[in-house]
């Protein structure tokens, strides 16, 4: 399949303007021997996205192309790709480009916690090459991140899963998410309504708690056994005193977050964990008294093995993340951005028709 050498992707070129990106063409890094090209097909928008579109996390390398949640069509392979992949496969790239594949954490299938990784967008290559996503008609990257998509799953509709879904299916699946175990899912958004889903797809009798009750019907079509307002309900903590298993805080921040009440929700041998990335300034603040039996932890997206299990799963249980489909463009990726300025999402969007702009 013929295509072009270089690139076009729709970018941010100031952070001060990210509601106003523009259509660019730029160079894509330089083909590895184990690179594969891939033409998009559609791509998720992640809160990741928002978050380093408008320097929320600090600048980034211009133009940023951002998109993490990319479904595509392989096009080229790498002369030494060994992996399976052939022209013509469709697949998913999630947050991910590459990792060294030969440390301990990447031989434990923990490659995201390779200290060499780079992201797949915005992240600086060895060469100091900065990596640009899915928000372009093409999209280069190290096969082993590049994950086959099952038939039957529909390609807008799972992209979330590809970051969204995996960082909050890593740490269920890692902390025993299943029958017999009370979950938690704090934080109903865009990676927690997928949270509940998946933590009742597992199995595990799930409890849904947010701040007010104004996504109280949502929560219990996703799935939810039990819903907490933690602000309309002054004793929460008591009445679920001793309850739960496991925790997991999709919240974008943890200010709001009350860590002396939370703990004592959970049983013995409880665990929190948090999958947000706040701003480095935000600090938590609890007692550590309160943690007594309770471990707390972070978790960062999932391994590409775990990615494939979760598509397997949403295949098997028929999972489907609500999403809202955006045809891709200048001024609507720009619209999109200032409606998660607003929290005018239920709960993901995918941008989608990329043939009729690239």
């Amino acid at each position: 399949m013929a295509y072009p050498e270089t690139f076009s992707g729709i970018a941010i070129l100031d952070n001060k303007e990210y509601k106003h990106p523009k259509k660019v063409d730029f160079e894509p890094k330089v083909f590895g021997d184990y690179d594969i090209d891939l033409k998009v097909e559609c791509c998720g928008v992640c809160g990741s996205d928002h978050h380093m579109a408008c320097g929320f996390w600090g600048e980034s390398v211009k133009p940023t192309v951002m998109g993490h949640e990319v479904v595509g069509t392989v096009v080229k392979l790498g002369p030494k790709c060994n992996t399976g992949l052939k022209v013509g496969d469709r697949v998913g790239v999630g947050a991910q480009a590459f990792a060294c594949l030969e440390c301990e954490r990447c031989k434990s299938d923990n490659e995201q916690y390779c200290r060499k990784g780079v992201w797949t967008i915005g992240a600086p290559y060895a060469d100091g090459y900065s990596s640009k996503g899915g928000f372009g008609n093409y999209v280069r990257l190290h096969e082993h991140f590049a994950v086959p998509i099952p038939e039957g799953l529909d390609s807008a509709t799972i992209a979330p899963l590809l970051c969204g879904g995996i960082t909050v299916y890593s740490p269920l699946l890692r902390n025993g998410c299943g029958p017999g175990k009370k979950v938690g899912i704090m934080g109903i958004g865009g990676i927690g309504h997928m949270g509940v889903m998946l933590a009742k797809a597992m199995g595990a009798e799930v409890y849904a708690i947010s701040r007010s009750n104004a996504k109280k019907d949502d929560a219990f079509k996703l799935g939810a056994d039990h819903y907490i307002a933690t602000k309309e309900e002054p004793d929460w903590a008591t009445k679920y005193d001793d309850t739960l298993d496991l925790v997991v805080i999709c919240a974008g921040s943890l200010t709001d977050i009350d860590f002396d009440a939370l703990p004592k929700t959970m049983k013995v041998g409880g665990k929190i964990v948090s999958i947000a990335v706040p701003e480095a300034s935000e600090k938590l603040t609890m007692s550590p008294f309160g943690l007594l039996g309770v471990s707390i932890s972070n978790s960062g997206i999932g391994s590409v093995k775990e990615i494939k299990q979760l598509l397997q799963l949403a295949k098997d249980k028929d999972i489907k993340p609500w999403v809202e489909k955006v045809p891709m463009g200048e001024d609507s990726l720009g619209e999109v951005f200032a409606r998660m300025d607003k929290g005018d999402i239920r709960y993901r969007f995918t941008m989608v028709d990329y043939d009729k702009v690239f």
